[in-house]
């Protein structure tokens, strides 16, 4: 990593056990390179067929925040936060794209019926149902995300309390865009609540 980067790298499982939701944050500035890190890791989440529809608005304006915050009903870690990310899905781009997302060893002579075979799956479907399985997708890279500031030694919160129309409006976003989440992100000011799990045994079922 870098040499900005505010503790030593931890591991997966570190980043997993000492993830919290933070509401309250110091005015540490995030690096750039530090965010970029963070963004590229996000970019390694999977996705079906690798059509990463997953896009982020990354937002360190104090005055758009501000207004983000109002749009997230006052919820004060919008603006505490030295960066909010915003994680929206853009599957109208994606698949208008998707000789970007195919592996390169894919054969030239295979590209083209495998491109059409991904528009065929989502030919039945309204921009609404295709945008719903896009945020779906984004999900998964939120939690990457997540887990990579963390590693960092950045907390987030992962917020889904916000109106999602007005948030397009104040950043500009395409109107059939879905926005599954609004992130803060920055140096932790308090040490938020230590997680309250169910237990395994509750949650999974081991079938022989």
């Amino acid at each position: 990593m870098t040499e900005t980067t505010l503790v030593k790298a931890l591991s997966v499982p570190e980043a997993i056990a000492t993830r919290r939701s933070i509401r309250k944050y110091t005015d540490q500035a995030v690096p750039q390179q530090d965010l970029e890190t963070i963004l590229q890791l996000a970019g390694l989440a999977p996705s079906a067929w690798n059509i990463q529809p997953w896009r982020f608005a990354v937002v360190t304006n104090p005055e758009v925040k501000a207004r983000l915050k109002a749009a997230a009903y006052g919820q004060g870690q919008v603006e505490s936060a030295p960066v909010v990310l915003v994680a929206y899905s853009d599957m109208q781009h994606a698949l208008a794209n998707l000789d970007d997302v195919l592996h390169p060893g894919i054969p030239a002579e295979q590209r083209e019926g495998s491109i059409q075979g991904i528009l065929g799956a989502f030919a039945g479907q309204s921009t609404e149902e295709q945008e719903a399985w896009g945020a779906g997708q984004t999900y998964i890279a939120v939690g990457y995300l997540s887990l990579a500031a963390r590693s960092l030694g950045y907390d987030t919160s992962l917020m889904l309390g916000f109106n999602p129309e007005q948030v397009k409006e104040i950043l500009g976003l395409p109107a059939h865009v879905r926005i599954p989440a609004l992130i803060p992100l920055g140096v932790a000011a308090e040490e938020g609540f230590p997680h309250f799990r169910y237990e395994t045994s509750q949650i999974a079922q081991f079938v022989n």
